[in-house]
């Protein structure tokens, strides 16, 4: 699989620094999981971020800090690495949310025979999974907001550029667009919008 359409810097650099919301941390983990060059774009960041760690004064820490630290690495579930395992069209990081594989989706109509289901994340962002036949066009929609759409099965086409699965389409404020799913397969993509659940 070849991934063209990939994350940039600026989303990177947020991922890395841990300061994204997190429907945004959850697309970019997914597509993370699928796209070798942003795992290694991602490295540079974290690496980068270390050595500016390196060079910062040391602060003072209560004497039980570690022991605090390691309780709750204990508590917590054991994450996997970035590339995950991929189970059918959904990547490990989009799993965890939605409870399974594919057939574990709740699913609402979205009209014309389009779903969506909302993802539980934090309330400063949305992010979905949306569901589109084959050959069909979602509704023609200007954005208030960032929005990310991560093609996870499937393809579809804005009228400049196709999107297959990995790709990652960056919509910023004020720009209107009218995805198209190719013929001959379901679309399936992960979004995530700034704009807060409502």
């Amino acid at each position: 699989m070849t991934v063209k359409h990939i994350l940039n810097e600026q989303l990177l650099m947020g991922y890395a620094a841990g300061i994204l919301p997190e429907a945004f941390d959850l697309v970019v983990a997914t597509h993370l999981s699928l796209s070798d060059e942003s795992r290694a774009m991602l490295c540079s960041f974290e690496s980068l971020g270390g050595c500016v760690l390196n060079r910062c004064e040391e602060a003072r820490m209560a004497s039980d800090a570690l022991d605090k630290t390691l309780d709750k690495i204990k508590c917590s579930n054991p994450k996997t690495s970035a590339k995950g395992t991929c189970c059918g069209c959904l990547p490990e990081p989009l799993r965890r949310y939605v409870g399974g594989g594919i057939e574990a989706v709740k699913w609402s109509a979205l009209g014309a025979d389009a779903k969506q289901a909302v993802l539980p994340v934090g309330q400063d962002a949305t992010a979905r999974l949306l569901y589109i036949p084959a050959g069909q066009t979602l509704p023609h929609h200007g954005l208030r907001s960032q929005e990310l759409t991560l093609v996870l099965k499937g393809a579809f086409n804005d009228g400049l550029f196709r999107y297959a699965r990995g790709d990652i389409k960056i919509v910023n404020e004020k720009a209107e667009h009218q995805p198209i799913a190719d013929l001959g397969e379901v679309c399936i993509c992960l979004t995530a919008t700034d704009t807060p659940q409502g």
